[in-house]
């Protein structure tokens, strides 16, 4: 069947029964850190942090062990169940990495609350070394489909992405991948970028809606709307069928008054406690709306 040609409501209902079944009432809650702010060489046209690009963005190096595990401890008394390290640019040094790892295997061992790392371009040995220091999840979005990738992205390819998913894959680690929504796409585009998703079999999947930051190529796009972003969540939960469907940056400015809506079209995770160069909602009327979707999931 067309999914694109189902009504809006008999697809939430559609998606909504696919969660029931595939992977019931579990809620994922997690939380990112921007760890490293702004000067990345690549050329996203969406995003705030790359050089290319005149945003306004802070600046400024990795932060010092202490401020990454002082952040998850503030993660984990948030309610959120991952708390993620996020680096601008393409590479990490040997510094870096070495004290990325050290910072995790605090979190690990200290503070108690699962780690997951958003990197860049790690190869097998790199991701092989966090993973040994207690990491369990590395993210790595695919942004899109393969066929609308060039337009959002110049500097490196869509294939490239696909070889770290595949490096991640064999060191044992969980993936999280997803991507951003509202970018110029077709609704092909989603169904293709979902599919690929659900072939590579990763973890986790972010859905970010397009929030238009002024200095980026993107800064004249038109936001979605809730009712677009709703029935995507509602695809990529049919599609992706037991893997964990998350609501991420956009969330507050797209769905707006119908966060909860996302949820009943599949959704079972959100990030909370802001976003890397953008702020979130308040943590306690996040609280709310969980409280509210667990409600809703009962019924």
């Amino acid at each position: 069947m067309d999914l694109l040609k189902l009504p809006t409501l008999e697809l939430i209902a559609r998606a909504n029964t696919v969660r029931k079944e595939c992977i019931g009432n579990k809620l994922d809650l997690c939380t990112i850190l921007n760890a490293k702010s702004g000067l990345c060489g690549e050329d996203c046209r969406f995003c705030a942090q790359s050089a290319r690009h005149k945003t306004g963005v802070p600046q400024y190096p990795l932060k010092d062990i202490p401020e990454i595990v002082e952040a998850a401890v503030k993660a984990k008394e948030s309610g959120a169940r991952r708390f993620g390290i996020v680096t601008s640019g393409n590479r990490l040094t040997a510094k870096e990495l070495d004290d990325i790892s050290r910072a995790i295997s605090d979190i690990t061992s200290k503070v108690g609350i699962t780690a997951c790392a958003s990197l860049g371009a790690l190869d097998e040995k790199e991701l092989s070394v966090l993973r040994s220091a207690g990491l369990t999840r590395y993210h790595h979005n695919i942004e899109t489909s393969e066929r609308f990738y060039p337009f959002v992205v110049t500097t490196h390819t869509f294939r490239e992405r696909l070889k770290i998913i595949e490096a991640v894959k064999k060191t044992g680690l969980e993936i999280c991948s997803g991507g951003i929504i509202g970018m110029g796409e077709t609704w092909e585009d989603r169904i293709d970028m979902a599919t690929i998703l659900s072939k590579l079999a990763v973890d986790s999947v972010p859905v970010n809606y397009l929030i238009p930051i002024k200095g980026t190529p993107f800064e004249s796009l038109k936001q979605i709307s809730a009712k677009d972003a709703v029935r995507t969540l509602a695809l990529f939960r049919i599609i992706l069928k037991d893997k964990t469907v998350k609501i991420a940056a956009g969330r507050e400015t797209v769905l707006r008054d119908f966060q909860g809506m996302g949820f009943m079209a599949g959704a079972n995770g959100m990030l909370i406690g802001g976003y890397l160069t953008v702020r979130g909602r308040d943590i306690a009327a996040d609280h709310e709306l969980i409280k509210e979707i667990e409600r809703l999931w009962e019924e």
